[in-house]
């Protein structure tokens, strides 16, 4: 071997041990202190990120993911053609930070008249890479270590991991069901907080409350009642509250949505969330927005000026004359926002239908794009694994896609720890999907039934 190669026996010893050394030296330069910071212990594992990888590997019809599978409306799109098309080439740098001018004084009119305060484009509204940047940034600047923030269960999943980032301390809450009246689907208003039991989560830590309406997963749109008791809770125990109102134009069977921050003394406390995404069916776009007190958003700006800095310009435009039609067309038959929930009512009608005939027990929303439904019927098809680590809805899902072609999101994803194991014989479905999505579903769920009636 050495005569092949040409090396002579001293040469052949001097390579293996300056191999060794150098194997000696890497491995003294390899790092041994821990890389991760400590704020992201516990939050790595994400549901979207699992089952949108499982969604595309097999064929399927998705109803998991909260995004519309139809076209925005014409007149935003044309919007959007015209900021990016037209003569105006600043639409293609950067604009202001904190918000496109257009933008922020659209929303400060629009809202101003809901919200009965005269808002100032520059203090009170805050533009952001969609609405979960929003909600970042509210946790980041106003959450310290050893506050705690009052989570609504069932809730959207990213409340939690941002808590603990800031440092915070979540305080689970959860709303209740009661049983449908005889004869009736159970709705989302079925479900309720126990007053006596939220005011318990209140304490001397208690920074802030997320509220969620109208409610995702649940579809829930709180009452005028319900948020009067979190209003004076919030006053009582000068407390935050952080309102995630994305879906605040999808409500329902002639629901009123009611905004937190229009109720006496909460305007000074309440950061609003909002989104073209969902308020347009945009979801790409990422074009989110805070309105608030200036005292608030200040340190909402510190968190964006030092993280993202700056949101699209030509999206923005594009939601600013967006506002401008709604503004003008507000409360009248061609309003957009009339016309959306109108159209997203008959389409929950229609999944609910499909559901209820596949032998699912659906639990009809008052509003969101979404709806939960009980898959108990469905054990005999999918045994439960009491010894299992992940909840049954989770597998339940996992086989749903594989064998029947058919995605949805498992609700136990949307609960604490401690309390996943008790939900998880529901499931997550979004319903806003053109016809043809719906039908296969429907197609789907009826070929499932027949094959359960043949059993």
């Amino acid at each position: 071997m050495l005569r092949r190669s040409g090396l002579s026996l001293g040469q052949y010893f001097l390579r293996r041990k300056n191999r060794a050394r150098f194997s000696w030296y890497l491995n003294k330069t390899k790092m041994s202190r821990p890389v991760q910071a400590r704020r992201l212990e516990g939050v790595d594992k994400n549901i979207w990120v699992e089952f949108v990888k499982l969604a595309a590997t097999y064929p399927n019809v998705n109803l998991g993911q909260g995004f519309p599978d139809f076209s925005p409306p014409d007149f935003v799109k044309e919007a959007f053609v015209k900021a990016v098309s037209g003569e105006n080439i600043m639409l293609h740098q950067y604009t202001r930070a904190f918000g496109h001018p257009a933008l922020v004084t659209n929303l400060a009119r629009f809202f101003g008249k809901l919200l009965g305060q005269e808002l100032d484009p520059m203090t009170n509204v805050l533009v952001t890479v969609g609405a979960y940047e929003a909600l970042f940034c509210c946790f980041q600047a106003l959450v310290d270590e050893g506050d705690e923030v009052i989570i609504i269960e069932p809730f959207f999943d990213c409340y939690e991991p941002m808590v603990k980032m800031a440092g915070g301390t979540p305080v689970f809450v959860q709303l209740r069901s009661k049983a449908a009246e005889a004869g009736k689907l159970m709705s989302s208003g079925n479900w309720k907080l126990d007053p006596a039991e939220l005011a318990s989560r209140f304490t001397k830590q208690t920074k802030a409350i997320v509220l969620n309406s109208p409610n995702n997963p649940l579809g829930k749109v709180f009452t005028r009642e319900e948020m009067e008791l979190i209003a004076d809770l919030c006053v009582k125990h000068d407390v935050l509250c952080f309102s995630d109102e994305v879906y605040e134009w999808m409500v329902y069977d002639g629901k009123e949505h009611i905004r937190i921050a229009s109720l006496p003394g909460m305007w000074d406390r309440t950061i609003t969330i909002g989104s073209a995404g969902k308020t347009f069916s945009t979801t790409g776009w990422k074009v989110g927005w805070t309105l608030g007190p200036d005292r608030l958003l200040k340190h909402l700006r510190t968190v964006h000026q030092n993280s993202v800095y700056h949101c699209p310009t030509a999206a923005q435009e594009a939601v600013a004359q967006a506002f401008q039609r709604e503004f003008d067309n507000y409360g009248k038959q061609d309003s957009y926002f009339v016309q959306l929930a109108q159209e997203l009512q008959q389409k929950r009608d229609w999944l609910v239908r499909s559901l209820v005939a596949a032998g699912m027990k659906p639990i009809v929303p008052e509003g969101t794009y979404f709806l939960m439904a009980d898959i108990s019927e469905f054990k005999s098809e999918v045994p439960d694994l009491p010894d299992s680590d992940e909840p049954y809805d989770s597998r339940f899902i996992k086989w749903m896609i594989i064998n029947k072609g058919l995605v949805a999101i498992p609700v136990s994803a949307f609960y604490s720890t401690p309390h996943k194991r008790n939900f998880d014989h529901l499931i997550r479905f979004c319903f806003v999907k053109e016809e043809a999505t719906l039908k296969a579903a429907e197609d789907i769920l009826q070929q499932w039934s027949l094959g359960k009636t043949g059993q």
